[in-house]
């Protein structure tokens, strides 16, 4: 864990700070961290809300 000066630092470095869309609820400008991998092998970055929907529902998005 990181020390509290310390928190949050990569997110500085990630394209856009980590934000974007969400491709299952299509929330804008929300943090899209957790990686969800559907069947076939295919990762998707999605929301915190979204992280433990089930995998057909982001199946069904492609």
């Amino acid at each position: 864990m990181a020390t509290k000066p310390h928190r949050g630092k990569t997110l500085l470095k990630l394209p856009s700070r980590g934000r974007g869309t969400c491709p299952v609820c299509k929330t804008t400008r929300i943090k899209v961290l957790y990686d969800l991998i559907a069947e076939d092998g295919s990762k998707t970055t999605v929301c915190k809300r979204c992280q433990h929907k089930k995998l057909e529902t982001v199946a069904n998005l492609k």
